[in-house]
């Protein structure tokens, strides 16, 4: 069984636009809570420093690629109200996945990659959040 993986997203939201983030990110998750593969997945906002953080956990890298898929359109509209500053990714992602990663960086997003060391589940197989 492969491990899951997390992403941490730290996104700077551009000046003026914050209504329409907030409007974007709630169309995007609406979507995905109803189609996507992910176990959990959440935002948060810092209003005063014009930041937002976004969380996933996936099964693994398939999951991941999936819901990259799916979630283009959406993800197109949330990118026009900001700037990936940082991606953490907590797991082993495979090699789709991290050239999605390389082409973040490339685009001035700070990256890390940290494999697990130990830890432990609670998830079960077609659980619902």
């Amino acid at each position: 069984m492969s491990e899951p993986i997390v992403f941490i997203t730290t996104l700077e939201i551009h000046e003026g636009k914050l209504q329409e983030f907030q409007e974007s990110a709630k169309k995007t998750m609406e979507f995905q809570e109803a189609n996507g593969p992910q176990l959990m997945m959440g935002v948060y906002i810092d209003e005063k420093n014009m930041l937002a953080r976004g969380f996933q956990v996936h099964r693994d890298s398939e999951s991941i690629l999936s819901a990259w898929r799916m979630a283009d359109p959406y993800m197109r509209e949330v990118m026009q109200y900001t700037t990936t500053r940082r991606v953490e990714v907590y797991g082993q992602p495979n090699d789709a996945v991290m050239e999605g990663m390389r082409r973040l960086a490339g685009s001035g997003a700070s990256v890390a990659v940290l494999p697990r060391l130990v830890g432990f589940s609670r998830f079960q197989e077609g659980m619902s959040a």
